[in-house]
């Protein structure tokens, strides 16, 4: 995750996704999509795509808002399935979150990060 994000899981339902806080269980926010119920939603560490009803979406993982949408046409209208070339980091998800956590802690109780 970029080091800047909080810590989300993503939900895709009812042509919706919807980013929930990590640790408060809160919703930060939710992106409508024109298609079917059906949504999945694919986080490669560093871009979020969602799917549903044979179009794809780039997100921004921060506010939600469509950074691109592709109608892919001739393809129909079936479930989409995700995969990325897109390298993995050298710094885990849980190692950043551990961090995140770390940095969180100390700004609650006024200690240095």
């Amino acid at each position: 995750m970029p080091r800047d994000l909080p810590v989300y899981v993503f939900v895709g339902i009812k042509n919706t996704v919807v980013a929930v806080d990590d640790r408060t269980g809160t919703e930060v926010w939710r992106t409508k999509l024109r298609s079917s119920d059906h949504v999945i939603v694919f986080w490669d560490g560093e871009a979020l795509f969602a799917g549903a009803g044979g179009e794809i979406w780039r997100l921004d993982p921060k506010q939600g808002n469509v950074i691109w949408h592709n109608e892919l046409k001739g393809m129909g209208r079936g479930l989409v399935s995700f995969a990325s070339t897109r390298r993995a980091s050298t710094t885990t998800d849980v190692e950043l979150a551990v961090e995140k956590r770390r940095r969180d802690a100390a700004a609650a109780t006024g200690g240095a990060v």
